[in-house]
């Protein structure tokens, strides 16, 4: 048996999660630098995959891994990948390191211990963003509907732990109202992807019975019911497999999160420490957009259809809502939680385009969002610990005391609002014109997210880092060695696929081409229309036919 390279990349940050967590109170720097390691080779693991993958393979999956788990209920341990897998795999992988050393004082105990102030266990915070870490990666290779659907749940109990008991202390109340807005935002966040969970739990049984009806097994296998939808020997009938689906992409639409269930979202974000809002919005959010892809068109292929247009205007509300409270806002982690939500709406367009292009771009979004969002809010979060405060209004000026950190900060947020030649333009752009192919009004209004991208970066980076120096920042200390390990790959990279995206669209573009082919989708042809010369010319004719030709 070949080795199983997919057990693996998740196995080793679940075994760094418990090795991290048993270590001794006092071994907290061992502890810190175990995480590290165990996510470094965790990594090392990814693009083992990432170079063994072969994108012009056949077949929808490759390094498969299946072997019987739950029999008598037809549940397997199936693991396999596609591009779109590969690349997110890749892109969490890639910043686990990156998250736990930019929150390698966020556990620290504090100097201090009173009834107002809590000892935070250093252990237990890394240990949870490595279990965070195994469960994602299980989710992108999981393809048993059950097996992924266990792990969807399951990462909502580290993160909540995250969330609530090591949020951030910035917000300029005492310890005891911080706990509390703490407490609110991770119940929160717990109930709403619950509720989304049990939703998909309902839907999840409802496709086994089916399955088991029509097929004499009942099987949780995406690829053998995919299969068996092709060769006619399955069908969920109209008004079941609309039902289903919408069972699976509420709970979906929740992790996403899309408008209007995306209300736990600013709250968690807002209170957690900087890293783990890397972890929330550039890692775990993604699995929803992902699973969007992977099994609600794929399983679903008629009732995505039929669902498209609602959910093209449930995404273009979540572009132009998610941008415009981004600029009423006067914090800046909650400001750049509603950008999220703005991109995020971006992402769920692209995929709902049903365009070759537009689900590439929405691919490319994932992993570029990921990237630029996990600089910027990272840099925020340097900037936010210096100051004790993450209310806009408190900063000014701080280009002239730091202007590293001032300049990494203005990278990060000309990415957020996706300036040509750094690597989200290139995922909006593609899709945008998908969309405007298939949907043109849409398409046009969704451009208006653009300027408000603009309007909010701009004025964020005006008012915090222009103007004149506050008294308050007049010390605040430029990024320091291990702040600069942190920011300076993920600008490099932000640059890199901005000029150079073919990696990422070569890995990516078989999967999007089967999963269109699955839900029986093409490319809308472009019309061309060429006046004909004066006095009924074949000439006109047939520039137009050659035009036509061209456009095939």
């Amino acid at each position: 048996m070949s080795f199983p390279l997919l057990t693996a990349v998740a196995v080793v940050p679940a075994i760094g999660a418990v090795a991290t967590a048993a270590l001794p109170a006092a071994k907290r720097t061992a502890a810190k630098w175990l995480a590290l390691l165990f996510s470094l080779v965790t990594f090392a693991l990814a693009l083992v995959v990432a170079f063994r993958f072969d994108p012009a393979a056949k077949g929808p999956f490759q390094l498969t891994e299946s072997h019987a788990w739950i029999s008598d209920f037809g549940v397997r341990y199936e693991l396999g990948v596609d591009g779109i897998a590969v690349a997110l795999i890749a892109l969490t992988t890639l910043l686990i390191p990156f998250i736990i050393l930019a929150g390698w004082h966020d556990a620290d105990p504090l100097e201090e211990a009173t009834p107002n102030r809590r000892w935070r266990p250093t252990q237990g915070f890394f240990a949870l963003i490595l279990a965070v870490e195994a469960m994602v990666v299980l989710s992108f290779e999981a393809t048993d509907v059950f097996l992924f659907y266990i792990f969807f749940e399951a990462m909502l109990i580290p993160m909540y732990f995250l969330i609530g008991g090591f949020g951030d202390r910035a917000g300029g109340d005492g310890e005891e109202q911080a706990a509390g807005r703490r407490s609110y935002a991770a119940v929160k966040f717990l109930l709403y992807n619950l509720a989304g969970g049990l939703i998909m739990l309902a839907a999840v049984i409802g496709l086994y019975a089916v399955t088991a009806d029509q097929l004499g097994t009942g099987t949780f296998s995406l690829q053998q019911i995919v299969e068996a939808r092709a060769a006619g020997k399955l069908d969920l009938g109209t008004g079941t497999e609309r039902l289903l689906f919408l069972g699976f992409f509420f709970a979906f639409a929740v992790k996403a999160p899309l408008w209007p269930l995306h209300t736990w979202l600013p709250g968690a974000m807002g209170e957690s420490t900087a890293p783990v809002a890397v972890l929330i919005t550039a890692v775990v959010d993604k699995v929803g957009t992902f699973a969007m892809l992977r099994f609600c068109l794929q399983l679903f292929p008629e009732a995505s259809s039929w669902a498209t247009p609602a959910i093209l205007v449930l995404a273009l509300i979540s572009v132009l809502y998610g941008a415009l409270l981004a600029v009423a806002q006067r914090d800046i982690k909650r400001l750049i939680a509603y950008a999220s939500i703005s991109h995020f709406g971006f992402i769920i367009l692209g995929i709902f385009a049903m365009t070759t292009q537009g689900q590439s771009g929405a691919t490319l979004y994932m992993v570029n969002h990921g990237i630029s969002t996990a600089a910027l809010m990272l840099v925020a979060g340097f900037l936010i610990s210096r100051r004790g405060s993450r209310m806009i209004a408190d900063f000014g000026g701080v280009q002239k005391v730091a202007p590293v950190l001032a300049g990494t900060f203005l990278i990060g947020g000309l990415a957020t609002l996706s300036l040509p030649g750094l690597a989200p333009f290139v995922s909006e752009f593609l899709v945008l014109v998908g969309t405007f192919s298939r949907s043109p009004v849409i398409g046009i209004v969704a451009t208006l997210g653009i300027v408000l991208a603009a309007l909010y970066v701009l004025v964020l980076y005006q008012r915090t880092m222009t103007g004149p120096v506050k008294t308050e920042v007049q010390r605040m200390p430029d990024l320091r060695v291990r702040e600069l390990v942190v920011v300076a790959p993920l600008i490099a990279l932000l640059l890199f696929l901005g000029v150079y995206p073919k990696p990422l669209t070569d890995l990516v573009n078989p999967a999007v081409g089967h999963t269109l082919s699955v839900v029986d989708k093409k490319d809308p042809k472009p019309t061309v229309q060429v006046d004909a010369e004066p006095g009924g010319g074949r000439a006109g004719q047939a520039v137009h036919d050659q035009d036509r030709e061209a456009a095939k």
